[in-house]
């Protein structure tokens, strides 16, 4: 799955960086360097939308219609 998404990062006291993305809310991020915490929130985003989908498709009937939209 591909998509953009908005992140917002800030420096952490401690050193380094977080991270968290308004659009997938409990997807937050940290890392030393700005690659890094965008690399920890890209995982945590697709962690999260993974398991989202995983709990949509859990009882739905076997006639149900599974298909794809495209956004933008």
């Amino acid at each position: 799955m591909k998509g953009e998404f908005t992140v917002i990062i800030g420096k952490a006291e401690e050193g380094g960086f977080w991270g968290t993305c308004p659009e997938v809310p409990g997807a937050n991020g940290q890392g030393e360097t700005l690659v890094e915490v965008k690399q920890s929130l890209a995982a945590a985003i697709e962690l999260i939308l993974e398991d989202r989908r995983e709990d949509a498709f859990c009882g739905l009937p076997d006639d149900a219609i599974r298909d794809v939209v495209v956004v933008g």
